[in-house]
């Protein structure tokens, strides 16, 4: 699938397929949605409760979660370990010119960025004393994870571009994957995709959206 390199509104950049008419990101911003949807309404839902957390993210893209999330450890004092899945990664010549870096404009950024998507697949890398990344390059249906997550970053494309990984059997083995009281984050609302989640036996939170969506939805096992 052919990628194109893409600016959305906040400046930040994202990619596009043409094949399936679908961004990476949001085209209102791919740092405020990253930021909105998976740091404050994921990561920051479980940093008041306590400091060591395991997530899952569903569509490492951009590595753009991964990010944001290993820049969070040093200011609330975190461990994080953190597993990505993907089954169709960017080529590494894409990544150096996605811009966040410049726009986070946060000391050791570009570094540490570089850590993260150049890190092998199938191996688990310790980028700091207090992150661990494994990047998995596999199919999210391949998933058979049990009570391990605290929290998974849902962001697979939408479900009119890829309607097979918003099914029941998909978000019940999001809901096996997670330990009791974790939770699942997406940017999507869509009240079949909720429907489907409570039937896995999510408790459903309804949320605000990043800018340009009204809601967004949070699960809790």
């Amino acid at each position: 699938m052919e990628r194109q390199l893409v600016i959305t509104e906040d400046g930040s950049s994202s990619v596009f397929i043409a094949e399936l008419s679908e961004h990476y990101h949001s085209i209102h911003g791919a740092l405020q949605e990253s930021q909105h949807v998976f740091i404050d309404a994921g990561l920051h839902y479980k940093t008041g409760k306590q400091t060591e957390i395991n997530i899952l993210e569903v569509g490492f893209g951009t590595g753009l979660n991964a990010l944001l999330t290993c820049m969070e450890v040093e200011k609330n004092l975190l461990r994080i370990t953190y597993t990505a899945v993907e089954k169709f990664p960017l080529d590494d010549v894409i990544y150096p010119q996605l811009n966040y870096c410049s726009l986070l404009n946060i000391s050791g950024c570009d570094h540490l960025y570089k850590k993260i998507y150049l890190s092998p697949w199938q191996e688990t890398v310790h980028l700091t004393n207090h992150f661990s990344l494994l990047k998995l390059k596999m199919d999210v249906k391949e998933i058979s994870f049990a009570n391990q997550f605290d929290i998974i970053y849902f962001d697979a494309f939408a479900p009119t571009a890829q309607p097979e990984l918003w099914t029941a059997e998909i978000f019940n083995s999001m809901y096996n994957s997670l330990m009791q009281e974790g939770i699942l984050v997406t940017y999507c609302a869509k009240g079949e995709v909720k429907r489907i989640m409570r039937s896995a036996g999510f408790k459903i939170e309804a949320l605000p959206g990043a800018k340009g969506k009204r809601e967004m939805t949070r699960g809790i096992k």
